[in-house]
């Protein structure tokens, strides 16, 4: 099988709305995918994150001459999206002065104000990435997919935005 011709659509299945390639890639690997995925990310997500490999996959034609070795590498970066996401949704939210912990009191004037000026002196791409995150309450998925740039990317640039607002803070 190989990369599609972008001049000559690839034949579509009827009964998937996948290319013919990719069909065929299902029926003969959606089991062993599952169970691959079962053995690293557990039985009750395993035929989810199989669907979704095989949706990435069908999205994007590639050279499939190791079509074991491109699912299982499509697999497991679906894994890793998936355990990124459960742990942003754990993740403490910002919280209001209706829902704060008993015995702490909200930030006064001054400490916001300073908040918000440290955060408009970030730099344009560090503060955006910081504000879609703490603010927005938008996974570093969510946040790359809106910014169009890779999870990788919005890591370091929070890593960048946290370390300089700590700095600012500090001096």
């Amino acid at each position: 099988m190989s990369q599609a011709d972008p001049a000559n659509k690839p034949e579509v299945s009827k009964t998937t709305g996948w290319s013919v390639e990719v069909t065929a890639l299902y029926r003969t690997y959606a089991s062993w995918l599952t169970a691959f995925l079962a053995r690293r990310f557990g039985r009750e997500i395993a035929e989810d994150l199989a669907q979704e490999t095989f949706l990435r996959l069908a999205q994007h034609p590639l050279d499939w001459r190791s079509p074991k070795a491109l699912l299982a590498r499509i697999a497991l970066n679906v894994g890793q999206d998936h355990l990124r996401r459960e742990k942003a949704q754990k993740r403490p939210r910002l919280v209001t002065g209706d829902d704060l912990p008993e015995g702490v009191s909200p930030p006064d004037q001054h400490e916001t104000l300073l908040h918000r000026e440290v955060v408009a002196k970030l730099p344009r791409n560090l503060r955006d990435v910081y504000v879609l995150s703490r603010f927005g309450g938008m996974t570093y998925a969510e946040i790359a997919t809106h910014l169009g740039i890779s999870v990788k990317a919005v890591e370091k640039r929070m890593t960048q935005a946290l370390r300089l607002c700590m700095a600012r803070y500090r001096g």
